[in-house]
């Protein structure tokens, strides 16, 4: 069994990894922060046209066809980044929407013109704070035209459709909305992290596409446990680069005539965030072996690498500002900026307590099959 990636992603991760070093230092979501721009367009089109937006998609419908491990990898290196570009909104969640339930015309439509970044995606589910249960959703499609009310959807104020979620009942549960045509309002909301832009979208008779391989509440499942896998990489790439921070930073800060990082408090505290990172990193791994191989421990491979990939992306980038000290918390460092992407991530998907309830309840039904 292999427990790493192959050698022709790993060249990808280091080509990402030189490519983000250079064309996304620290000073590019600052300049986001500080600005009017939601994101930032040109690191956008040039990550469009490297293929990175058609990683999964496949070759047949203009996508690069590396599959969903690439997207892992180019994800934990757009974490350690923090590049503000919508790209888990688009690939993580439309793009992988429509490859999984959408009609052949819906594909052959909308895939080429994703893999090539000239339009971008989001999902839309969430009405109300709180767990996001599909079956408790009010918003409806009637005729073909949807109504109802959206959160907090992520990039939603500069995607160009989003896939929304409704209680479909028999029907589907997924429909493609164009979000530039009539009935549509989108309302940009302020977040923790603005580099990542979201809105709240309201929908009065828009004209809703539905995907007719959304059927029941568990396909809707099913999407976001593909969705977490890539989501746990970028958090876990987050968190790697506050480690790496902390680490650089308590070898070259002196108190009292030593570096901070012989003191023994400091020690611990870096050997706490090492630990949590690889834990998280490994059990990223396990979900990607699910995603790729479309393993039946889906569900809870990718329910344990988004638990601990939250947790991991809260404690080391919060770390990493206690190890920095009262700078830590100033504008001028740049411990925020990790610190922002990973709380927002941390709620994406919904928060870590409704991924151990997930977890819980996947457990228990194994284990009621298994005494069956």
């Amino acid at each position: 069994m292999n427990f790493d990636f192959s050698d022709e992603l790993k060249q990808l991760r280091d080509e990402a990894r030189r490519f983000l070093t250079d064309r996304c230092p620290p000073a590019v979501p600052r300049a986001i922060l500080e600005g009017p721009e939601p994101f930032d367009r040109a690191l956008w089109q040039a990550m469009a046209e490297m293929g990175w937006t058609g990683a999964a998609i496949p070759e047949t419908y203009g996508g690069v066809g590396l599959g969903r491990l690439a997207v892992c990898v180019l994800a934990q290196e757009l974490g350690r980044a923090v590049a503000p570009v919508p790209f888990a909104s688009s690939v993580y969640l439309a793009t992988e929407a429509i490859m999984l339930f959408g009609s052949e015309a819906q594909k052959q439509s909308y895939l080429p013109r994703l893999a090539t970044g000239e339009i971008i995606g989001t999902f839309a589910m969430a009405e109300r704070p709180g767990t996001s249960d599909p079956r408790k959703l009010t918003a409806g499609v009637s005729g073909g035209a949807l109504s109802g009310v959206k959160l907090a959807v992520p990039d939603g104020d500069v995607a160009d459709f989003a896939i929304v979620v409704v209680n479909g009942g028999s029907g589907a549960w997924m429909h493609l909305v164009d979000l530039t045509g009539a009935g549509v309002v989108r309302e940009t909301v302020t977040t923790i992290d603005p580099t990542r832009s979201h809105a709240k979208i309201t929908f009065a008779g828009a004209a809703a596409d539905p995907l007719p391989g959304s059927t029941g509440p568990e396909t809707v499942r099913k999407l976001m446990d593909y969705a977490a896998v890539p989501m746990a990489f970028e958090q876990v790439g987050g968190a790697e680069a506050a480690l790496d921070m902390a680490n650089a930073y308590a070898k070259e800060r002196y108190a009292f005539g030593r570096p901070i990082g012989s003191f023994q408090g400091i020690k611990h505290k870096l050997a706490d965030m090492y630990i949590q990172v690889q834990m998280a990193l490994s059990n990223a791994y396990y979900g990607a072996w699910a995603v790729h191989t479309d393993a039946a421990e889906l569900p809870i491979a990718a329910s344990v690498a988004r638990i601990s990939a939250c947790e991991a992306g809260w404690f080391v980038t919060k770390e990493n500002i206690q190890t920095h000290g009262g700078m830590g918390f100033t504008w001028q460092m740049d411990c925020h900026l990790y610190y922002r992407r990973a709380k927002l991530l941390g709620l994406a998907l919904g928060g870590s307590r409704e991924w151990k309830l997930r977890l819980v309840s996947e457990l228990r039904a194994r284990n009621t099959l298994v005494a069956a």
